[in-house]
């Protein structure tokens, strides 16, 4: 079974990604860290902005119970501020009392507006009540600012400054977008662009460096009614700053990357460096080595490529052997069977040379002959070697061979010879994908064998039939003899080039290996099957698919 392994565009492509992703991760995470600074400060604000509202509001219900304020009568918040709509109940939780505020602002989303505008002279003076808790809250905010930091500006319900750490107490504020939102009833944040002044304080100073400001402004609301406005501003932690404060997580976070970076180097070690190594070295050893080498697979591939590869340069050294013993072999028999009839020429022609005055016509003719099938058999088994070469090579097409036609041709050719051949098949018998010349030389083979190891009256009997077989779509055929077949010991070798046991009849012992080479170059196979008498063949060859009874079928 074979294992699972990834292929090599696969893991080119991860290792791609991992480095693609790295930079832009580290972006991504830079940018996500910097709108958590910005909304870090901006739930500051809102934390702050609610205790100021509620300060506020509390100091000026006592203020107008107590008629503090010259000239306002003490009816409590009946005609104060501005009355709002009544808020719709939540459905959801209609008895809730929690009213959370979320931070919600995104350095990647969301607007960044110019710088705030200055405030301005107002319309009308502040509201005096709002005038009297201003006074005595400004003293707090003050104080508070020294820790927080923060801007922190109350406005009456017109946006009119009555409590400020900014020194803008009296101006008006309606010039930004903010508060005229927390004025109308709504809680309302946004960026503003920072404009700096001087040079950017060092990492370690208080001063923050951010390129942006956060304003949150809220609404001082009591029963429905408007009685003022809180804006706060505070500009977060600069990126650069955030980083020197967490220098040690950093360190922590380049130490993971470069882990990171070792397991790519490792991973792409591991699947493709090592295994590609490997094959070179054993491609250099099947190269360079003087003997036959025979390589193995790789036990450790890697990818689903190098494994494919590996297992290729395996079956090439192992064809290659393969060869190298057959080209040994072959040569070997090559050489012996040109030995005897050249030695047969060489002997006879000294003997004419020496002897040609002294011979008698008969002695002469009987030489000549001996020179005449010496010759023959040179040029037999040349022309068996070059087919045996061409079986070796030939490449199947798309040609189709009728079983019938062909093997009537053959029939004509032996029967004029004096053999008897047969033949039976059925009526509808599909063509086999061959060239009709392959199937004739491999028909003609098999007679010819059943004519040199047969009879004078030898008969040949060739059937043919259709067959499906586990999804195989082929054509058997037969040829029988009635020869004296073909003996146990025998029957291992006969399919082996040069082997013959009819040499004296003009056997070369390409034939039978001439047959097997077309028939297995065309997808096919042959066999030698056990018969009673004679020698018994089975040849089994694919059907062409273009016939009309297989595309029927489809």
């Amino acid at each position: 079974m074979m294992r699972w392994r990834p292929r090599l565009a696969s893991v080119l492509f991860v290792v791609n990604l991992l480095i693609f992703l790295l930079p832009l991760g580290g972006i991504a995470v830079l940018r996500l860290y910097e709108s958590e600074l910005i909304r870090r400060t901006e739930t500051e604000l809102n934390a702050q902005g609610a205790f100021v509202a509620s300060i506020y509001r509390t100091e000026l219900l006592r203020s107008l119970s107590s008629g503090e304020a010259a000239g306002v009568v003490s009816s409590g918040l009946s005609n104060y501020g501005i009355a709002l709509p009544p808020k719709p109940a939540d459905p959801k939780d209609p008895d809730g009392p929690w009213t959370p505020i979320d931070a919600l602002l995104d350095m990647a989303k969301d607007r960044i507006y110019p710088r705030a505008p200055d405030a301005r002279e107002p319309e009308a003076p502040a509201d005096p009540v709002a005038q009297l808790v201003g006074k005595r809250l400004t003293p707090v905010l003050l104080t508070a600012h020294r820790v927080t930091l923060s801007g922190i500006r109350v406005t009456d319900f017109r946006g009119v400054v009555v409590a400020s750490t900014r020194g803008d107490l009296g101006k008006s504020l309606m010039g930004q977008e903010e508060l005229r939102g927390a004025i109308s009833g709504r809680h309302v944040s946004v960026l503003r662009a920072r404009v700096g002044e001087g040079p950017s304080p060092p990492v370690e100073s208080i001063s923050r460096r951010s390129g942006v400001r956060v304003f949150v402004a809220m609404p001082v609301i009591e029963r429905d009614r408007l009685v003022g406005a809180v804006l706060l501003s505070r500009t977060p932690l600069g990126l650069s700053q955030a980083l020197h404060v967490n220098r040690s997580y950093l360190v922590g976070g380049g130490a993971v990357i470069l882990l990171v970076v070792f397991a790519v180097t490792a991973l792409t070690t591991l699947l493709i460096t090592r295994p590609v190594k490997a094959l070179i070295r054993q491609a250099e050893e099947v190269t360079l080595s003087h003997k036959a080498v025979v390589t193995v697979p790789l036990s450790s591939p890697g990818t689903h490529e190098v494994a494919q590869l590996s297992k290729a340069l395996a079956q090439m050294s192992a064809t290659q052997e393969k060869r190298a013993d057959y080209i040994r072999t072959f040569a070997s028999n090559v050489s012996h069977e040109f030995k005897t009839p050249l030695t047969s020429i060489r002997g006879t022609v000294e003997l004419l040379k020496d002897h040609f005055a002294d011979m008698s016509h008969e002695d002469r003719d009987r030489f000549l002959h001996i020179l005449e099938q010496d010759a023959d058999r040179l040029a037999r088994l040349v022309g068996r070697l070059l087919d045996l070469a061409k079986a070796d090579v030939v490449q199947p097409g798309a040609e189709q061979a009728p079983v019938p036609e062909v093997f009537d041709r053959v029939a004509h050719r032996f029967c004029c010879d004096g053999l008897n051949v047969t033949f039976n098949s059925p009526p509808q018998l599909p063509p086999v994908a061959m060239a009709p010349e392959v199937l004739e030389s491999i028909l003609s083979n098999l007679v010819d064998n059943a004519r040199q190891h047969g009879s004078p009256a030898a008969h040949v009997h060739v059937s043919a039939h259709h067959e499906t077989d586990a999804g195989k779509d082929q054509v058997e055929i037969t040829v029988q003899d009635n020869g004296p077949g073909v003996s146990a010991s025998d029957a291992h070798r006969i399919f082996t080039p040069f082997f013959t046991t009819a040499r004296q009849s003009g056997g070369t012992g390409l034939g039978l290996s001439i047959v097997q080479a077309l028939a297995v170059a065309h997808h096919g196979s042959i066999t030698l099957e056990e018969s009673p008498s004679g020698a018994r063949f089975r040849i089994v060859l694919p059907v062409n698919p273009g016939h009309p009874a297989q595309r029927k079928k489809a």
